[in-house]
């Protein structure tokens, strides 16, 4: 494994001439528009990158975009990978791995979520603060030191001193935000109503498919986290979702998530 991601960062390395990102940022669905706000250097599709997963669901474009925001050097992700895919955990996780060989100091993650806290509404931003593991933990299997420790700890996820900034942020651009426990469960189904009620019950706030992996990989290698899902519906009300309608409301609240990213870009 350390060997092929080697080689990603390798090629990809060379197709953008040793341009080293500060920022890595994975975009969820619904929220490729925020690559729109990049001042785009170079971009490379993923089936061109060794080793690398082609995305295969609708508002995933599969592109890795370098530029700038606010003059700080990123890389973002314009679509992710998913396990109900058919990926392996390794696989869904090999980009945030690749990122830190290419340099980020820290990562930005996105998803479009149900709601299970009941006084979330569709289209509220929510910042994870924690979250519950459903899924395959993709550190199964041997480990590679030179990656990270055999045990690492999951204190902390989610870095409190970017948390802090997007609250002051928010509060001077007027932006609503709620926080919360993130629930990463395998999909693709949406959840039954029991379901939603079972992630209340275990403390969630919000459920989804993705997330949960890359932030266990990039804690893993030391990289700090900041996460926002996007409330695209209410789990506990009886709103009939589909993945079309989950694409509309990632898009409408992707306006406010591009302004907090990149208010926290330009300060960090």
């Amino acid at each position: 494994m350390l060997e092929e991601i080697k080689k990603a960062a390798e090629y990809i390395k060379a197709a953008v001439n040793d341009f080293e990102p500060e920022t890595g940022i994975i975009l969820g669905t619904g929220l490729g528009g925020f690559a729109d706000r990049i001042e785009t250097l170079f971009s490379l599709d993923y089936k061109d990158i060794p080793g690398f997963p082609v995305s295969t669901v609708e508002g995933h474009a599969g592109r890795l975009i370098f530029g700038r925001v606010e003059g700080r050097n990123v890389v973002a992700m314009q679509g992710r990978f998913h396990y109900y895919e058919g990926y392996t955990m390794q696989q869904v996780t090999f980009p945030v791995r690749v990122m830190k060989l290419l340099g980020i100091k820290r990562l930005f993650v996105s998803n479009a979520s149900g709601g299970v806290n009941p006084a979330f509404r569709t289209g509220d931003l929510m910042i994870i603060t924690d979250h519950i593991n459903l899924m395959p933990n993709p550190l199964i299997g041997p480990n590679n030191p030179e990656l990270g420790p055999r045990f690492p700890d999951m204190h902390n996820c989610y870095d409190s001193s970017m948390i802090a900034l997007a609250t002051q942020i928010a509060e001077a651009e007027g932006i609503k935000l709620q926080y919360g426990v993130y629930v990463g469960c395998t999909g693709p189904t949406f959840e039954t109503q029991a379901e939603y009620r079972f992630y209340k019950a275990i403390g969630g706030d919000a459920g989804g498919m993705s997330t949960v992996p890359e932030v266990i990989v990039a804690r893993h290698m030391s990289i700090p986290v900041f996460a926002v899902s996007v409330i695209t519906n209410c789990g506990l009300s009886d709103e009939i979702g589909d993945h079309e309608d989950v694409q509309r409301q990632g898009r409408r609240a992707g306006e406010r998530m591009a302004v907090l990213f990149e208010k926290m870009i330009k300060t960090l």
